[in-house]
C-alpha cells in the first residue's frame, strides 16, 4: 500500500513532504522519493526507507513552493532506486506519484515503445506519464485536458498526483480505487493518501470518489471534475483525527500502544450507542436498515485478514443471539467465486481502513445483486464508508501498527452491539438475557484494562519461546476464531510460523506436529465446551507438546496442565474474544521485539491492500 504526498502553496514544501511520508510509513513501503518544483523539477528517489531518502537529498537545494512525494510498495518491477517514485516523463518537465496498477500498462507500452519512447523503469506508472505527455504534446492541449485523457485510456486502480514544470501554479490529482484525500489550508493546499499527513495543518478535507480528477491551484479555487468532464462540487469534510492520535505517545512502538488503547477504543465504540441503566442500545448509523436486518433470511459477511476473523466472531454472535444463518466471506475469494446473492440478503463489510481493494469488490457484485450492504469500518469518508448503504464507525481513532489489534476488538464490539440489538427486536433472547448481556458488555472495557495487567508476566513466558520455529493455537466455540486471530499476529510480526485451528479439528491432521518443539497455545476459558478443550490439552501433553493456556482467573484443572498459564477476568462468552485476544496480541508483540523485528513495519505487509 503505496504512500501519496503533495503540496502547493506558499510554504517550503519540502519540510511538509517529507514529514508526510514519515507519516504514511506505517502503510509498508519499499522505497521512496520526492519530486520537488522551484523553476526546474528536482527529483530524488531511493531503495529503502524515509530516512535513505532525507540523506541522500542532504546538501542539495531543496526549496519550491510544490512538490510530491511518495513511499512505494514494489508490484510492477522489483525494489530498487529506478522504479521508485515519482517517475519522470520523457522530457523530464513532468512527474508522477501513482497507487494502484494500470492493468493495461503493457498494452500502451508497446503502442508508444512503437512510436520511438524509451523506458528507464519495469513499472507501469511511467507508462502512464508518459502517455500523459505523448498527448499534451501531439495535440498542444493544457495538462489537465492530457491527465483526464490519458485516465480515459486505462484500465485498473490508481491515485495519482502530477506536477508540470510549465504549470507551476497547479497539481493535478485523481483516483480510481485507491484513497487519496486533499486538505484545504489557507492559501494552501495537501494532499495525501489518508489524513495523516495533513491533519496537522489543517481541518478541512474533501475525500476525491472514483473517477475524479482535482485541479489544485497555489492560489485559489480547488476544481474537482470527472474524467469525462464533468465539474462536481467538492464536498467538505471535518477531521475528527487528532495529532496525539498518530504519535506513540511514550510507547515504544506504536502497536503496543494500540494494544493498551484498547480499553478505550472498546468504550468510545460503545459510547453513546449503549445504555445498560436504561437498557438500551441504539445504531443511528443503521437505523433505517434494522427492519431488514430483523427478516433477513441471511447475513454474509465479507472481509480480509483480521477483519474476517472479527467476521467469525460477528456468526457466532447473530447465529447464537438472533438466529440469523451468517456465511463469512474473504472478500478475495467472494469476488470472483459467482456467489448466490438474494435481494433479501444483508452483506456486513468490514475493513479497518474502508479502503480494502477485494472488500470494496465484493461491495460491489453484492449491490449489483440487489443486496443491501452495510459497512463497519474506522475511517470517516473512505471509500468502503461511501458505497455501503449505512453503517458503523468503530471509532478506535487512527492505528498506525500494520498488525491490527484494537480495530479488531473494535469491530466485535460494533458486531456484538449489531446481534444484540437485533436479537432484541426479534425478540430471540429473553428480556433479561438482554439485559444482562448489556450489563456484561458495559463491563469489558474494564476487563480488558484487567488483562493487560499480565503484560510483564507475558514477556516473561516470551523470552522462553523467541527462538521457536512453529506454534500451535487452538480454541473452540467464539474462541476459535481467537485462536486464527492469534497465530496471525504472531507471523506477521515475528515471521514464526503459526497455525490456528478448532480444537477438536487436531486430530484429523496437525496433531502429527506435536512434540517437545512445538509451543501449542489453547485458548481454554471456562465457558462453552470446556470439557473437550481440556480433553484437547491432555492429547497434546501426552505427545510432549508445550501447553500455554489462556484461562479463566481461578481455573484450577487447566493450570494443573499446562505449562504456562495466563489469567483473563471472566466474562459471558459471547464477549470472551474481546478479553482472551488481549494476551494473544501481547504474546506475539514482546515475541517480536525480542526477536529484533519491526513490529510496526513487518516486511512485506502493508496496512491496507488497496490493490490486487
Amino acid at each position: 500500500m503505496c504512500g501519496i504526498v503533495g503540496y502547493i502553496g506558499p510554504k517550503e514544501a519540502y519540510p511538509i513532504l517529507i514529514k508526510g511520508l514519515y507519516r504514511l510509513e506505517y502503510r509498508g513501503y519499499d522505497s521512496a522519493g520526492v519530486a520537488l518544483l522551484d523553476g526546474d523539477l528536482k527529483l530524488f528517489k531511493t531503495h529503502g526507507k524515509v530516512a535513505d531518502l532525507d540523506k541522500l537529498v542532504s546538501g542539495h537545494k531543496l526549496s519550491g513552493h510544490a512538490g510530491i512525494a511518495h513511499t512505494r510498495w514494489a508490484t510492477h518491477g522489483e525494489p530498487n532506486d529506478v522504479n521508485a517514485h515519482p517517475h519522470y516523463s520523457p522530457s523530464k518537465k513532468l512527474a508522477i506519484i501513482h497507487n494502484g496498477i494500470i492493468e493495461n500498462y503493457a498494452v500502451l507500452k508497446e503502442e508508444l515503445i512503437n512510436r520511438g519512447y524509451v523506458f528507464s523503469s519495469d513499472t507501469d506508472t511511467e507508462v502512464l506519464i508518459h502517455l500523459i505527455e505523448d498527448i499534451q504534446q501531439n495535440d498542444g492541449i493544457p495538462l489537465e485536458e492530457a491527465v483526464r485523457m490519458a485516465l480515459n485510456q486505462v484500465i485498473g486502480a490508481y491515485a495519482i498526483v502530477v506536477v508540470s514544470e510549465e504549470c507551476p501554479d497547479q497539481l493535478i490529482a485523481a483516483k480510481k480505487g485507491s484513497p487519496l484525500v486533499i486538505g484545504i489550508g489557507d492559501n494552501e493546499y495537501f494532499i495525501a493518501s489518508d489524513a495523516s499527513p495533513i491533519v496537522e495543518y489543517t481541518k478541512d478535507v474533501v475525500y476525491l470518489e472514483d473517477e475524479e480528477m482535482a485541479i489544485i491551484p497555489r492560489k485559489g479555487e480547488l476544481i474537482v471534475k470527472t474524467i469525462t468532464n464533468q465539474e462536481k462540487t467538492p464536498y467538505v469534510f471535518q477531521l475528527e483525527m487528532q495529532l496525539s492520535s498518530i504519535e506513540k505517545g511514550g510507547f515504544p512502538h506504536f502497536m503496543l500502544k494500540e494494544i493498551y488503547e484498547q480499553p478505550r477504543s472498546i468504550k468510545d465504540s460503545m459510547r453513546g450507542r449503549l445504555n445498560a441503566l436504561k437498557g438500551i442500545i441504539s445504531l443511528g448509523g443503521i437505523i433505517d436498515y434494522e427492519q431488514k436486518l430483523i427478516n433477513c433470511k441471511r447475513i454474509i459477511i465479507v472481509a480480509c485478514g483480521t477483519s474476517w476473523h472479527a467476521g467469525l466472531v460477528g456468526e457466532y454472535l447473530f447465529e447464537d443471539l438472533a438466529r440469523i444463518p451468517v456465511e463469512v466471506e474473504y472478500a478475495s475469494e467472494f469476488r470472483y467465486r459467482n456467489p448466490v446473492i438474494f435481494e433479501n440478503d444483508v452483506v456486513i463489510a468490514i475493513s479497518q481502513s474502508g479502503e480494502t481493494a477485494d472488500t470494496l469488490a465484493a461491495i460491489e457484485l453484492a449491490r449489483s445483486k440487489g443486496a443491501t450492504i452495510l459497512g463497519i469500518c474506522n475511517v470517516v469518508g473512505s471509500s468502503i464508508a461511501r458505497a455501503t448503504h449505512a453503517g458503523s464507525y468503530t471509532h478506535a481513532g487512527p492505528e498506525i501498527g500494520v498488525a491490527s489489534t484494537k480495530a479488531f476488538t473494535a469491530q466485535v464490539t460494533i458486531l456484538s452491539l449489531m446481534a444484540l440489538l437485533i436479537a432484541d427486536k426479534k425478540g430471540s433472547i429473553s428480556k433479561s438475557q438482554f439485559y444482562q448481556l448489556i450489563s456484561e458488555m458495559e463491563a469489558i472495557p474494564a476487563k480488558v484494562g484487567k488483562a493487560l495487567q499480565s503484560n510483564e508476566m507475558i514477556l516473561e513466558i516470551s523470552k522462553k519461546f523467541q527462538d521457536v520455529r512453529n506454534f500451535l493455537y487452538l480454541g473452540r466455540g467464539y474462541n476459535f476464531p481467537v485462536a486464527l486471530e492469534g497465530a496471525l499476529k504472531l507471523k506477521e510480526i515475528s515471521y514464526i510460523h503459526a497455525e490456528g485451528y478448532p480444537a477438536a479439528e487436531m486430530k484429523h491432521g496437525p496433531i502429527a506436529l506435536i512434540d517437545k518443539e512445538m509451543p501449542v497455545v489453547v485458548v481454554a476459558t471456562r465457558k462453552g465446551s470446556y470439557d473437550k478443550v481440556v480433553s484437547n490439552i491432555q492429547e497434546v501433553k501426552a505427545r510432549k507438546g508445550v501447553i500455554i493456556a489462556v484461562v479463566t482467573e481461578g481455573d484450577e484443572m487447566v493450570r494443573e496442565l499446562a505449562d504456562y498459564v495466563i489469567d483473563i477476568p471472566e466474562t459471558d462468552e459471547v464477549f470472551v474474544p474481546l478479553v482472551a485476544t488481549i494476551p494473544l496480541q501481547l504474546l506475539s508483540y514482546h515475541i517480536a521485539v525480542l526477536r529484533g523485528c519491526n513490529v510496526d513495519q513487518p516486511r512485506n505487509l502493508a496496512k491496507s491492500v488497496t490493490v490486487e
